[in-house]
């Protein structure tokens, strides 16, 4: 888990089971006094403050009740807790119907508008066909309806906002938002309306002198149009209309430099605190020391006992976890101390997941879940943990360079090419050799799509 997702569960756990508590600050992890107790020591670490008597505590627990719903007292209920405020927002299907509601008003007619708009797409398309969504309203919903009819409503549909919404394709997504902004005295838009209509295809594989000769126009009117046409939304299902979950991102790990030394810390709020309630260890010693061990009274512990087991699995499991992520975090400094040290990418070495398994003695997959959405906070700024794991190839001088290495280079060439005449894999491959990296031509390509760079044609602009 990421520490977002951690916390959750944690917070799941302590709510779940009142025999684990969290202490009121947060720690960071450290191998301590705990190292190698055992189990049966745990209750010598807490608070010996209160006596607990287990009768009081069998009353707090409703007396004569069935033991099956023993609870610690009323705190443990749930009861009377305040709620965390939560950010309300309208969905994406909300916000439609809204608009379906303020603006249709016949019954039927809303209906079918209820149908379409739950059929679209989180990104805004509706990509059904009419024929099976009126076969969907006839069989499931007994509503007789023609394709015509519904048509007529999807056109009411896609003139709400945000424009775009409810098309079948991108070419009629795009023509929907220029329609929409063309009040008939733009020629850049209007010739962009043409383009899109007439020249879907020839603009999607960027033949500009094709679109050219067929529109009679020049450079000057095509690049007007094309800055229109950029403008548009592609996926206008993810616009500010949507409600969009933010991500934000927590480093789970801290590395930093001290006297040319590196130093691993793990985010406090990946190390809580945690230990055994002593109300609840309490009222087992309390049960020990009792000569009447009456049956009502067994139940009741055995519940208790149940609870504490949970509580310290929860424990060793989170101390587990500290220690997993740790000992990894460590493995990618020592294998990465260049990097940690300088900053500079070039430095990254090749490094796949079963090197630092190796060395941790984990299994592979232990380190790919941990690698898994974590991040770590440099004086370089903060790095998602994948970021540090590559593959490498041989240099020709018995040295491996890491792929990472390679992709920056590419990167930085597409950058800095001429967009009139964009490089082609051919000539990406040269300058790798160039630059001492002997790799084929199929590489180049592999590498560059991994890199979501599209092909040189693709890249070229007027």
């Amino acid at each position: 888990m990421n520490t977002l997702d951690f916390e959750e569960r944690m917070s799941e756990e302590l709510l779940d089971n009142p025999a684990l508590e969290k202490a009121e600050t947060d720690l960071e992890f450290a191998e301590s006094a705990n190292e190698g107790k055992d189990s049966d020591d745990w209750g010598d670490d807490f608070n010996d403050s209160q006596n607990y008597d287990v009768d009081e505590i069998l009353r707090q627990s409703g007396g004569d009740d069935e033991f099956g719903s023993f609870r610690m007292g009323e705190d443990y209920t749930g009861e009377d807790r305040n709620e965390l405020p939560i950010r309300s927002e309208s969905s994406f299907q909300e916000y439609l119907m809204e608009q379906a509601q303020a603006s249709i008003f016949e019954e039927k007619d809303l209906l079918l508008a209820i149908h379409l708009i739950n059929s679209i797409e989180e990104d805004g398309y509706l990509r059904r066909e009419l024929r099976s969504i009126v076969n969907d309203l006839a069989f499931n919903e007994n509503i007789m309806t023609t394709e015509d009819e519904l048509e007529k409503v999807l056109i009411k549909i896609q003139n709400f906002d945000p424009p775009g919404i409810g098309a079948r394709d991108l070419q009629e997504c795009l023509l929907l938002q220029l329609y929409k902004k063309d009040y008939g005295d733009n020629d850049a838009l209007t010739l962009a309306e043409r383009i899109i209509s007439e020249q879907m295809e020839a603009f999607s594989r960027k033949h500009y002198d094709k679109i050219m000769k067929s529109l009679k126009v020049n450079d000057e009117q095509l690049k007007a149009a094309i800055n229109e046409i950029i403008r548009l939304n592609p996926k206008p299902g993810e616009s500010g209309a949507v409600n969009v979950k933010t991500q934000y991102i927590i480093p789970d790990f801290t590395v930093r430099e001290e006297g040319g030394q590196l130093f691993v810390s793990l985010n406090s709020r990946n190390a809580p605190e945690l230990r055994l309630s002593s109300a609840y260890t309490e009222t087992l010693k309390t049960y020990e020391a009792a000569h009447n061990k009456e049956q009502q009274l067994k139940d009741a512990v055995q519940y208790i006992k149940q609870k504490i087991e949970g509580a310290r699995w929860f424990i060793d499991s989170v101390k587990q976890r500290q220690h997993t992520l740790l000992s990894t975090m460590e493995a990618i400094v020592k294998r990465q101390r260049e990097f940690f040290l300088e900053g500079d990418e070039s430095y990254l070495k090749p490094m796949i997941l079963k090197d630092i398994a190796e060395v941790v003695m984990l299994d592979v997959s232990t380190i790919s879940r941990v690698a898994n959405s974590k991040y770590v906070e440099t004086e370089f700024g903060i790095f998602p943990l994948k970021f540090f794991f590559s593959e490498g190839i041989d240099n020709g001088e018995g040295e491996e360079i890491s792929t990472k290495e390679i992709k920056k280079i590419l990167a930085e060439a597409v950058a800095a090419e001429s967009k009139s005449k964009p490089l082609t894999d051919e000539h990406l491959c040269d300058l790798l050799v160039k630059k001492g990296y002997p790799i084929a031509r199929r590489t180049v390509a592999k590498y560059r799509e991994q890199l979501n760079i599209p092909v040189a044609r693709l890249r070229k602009e007027l």
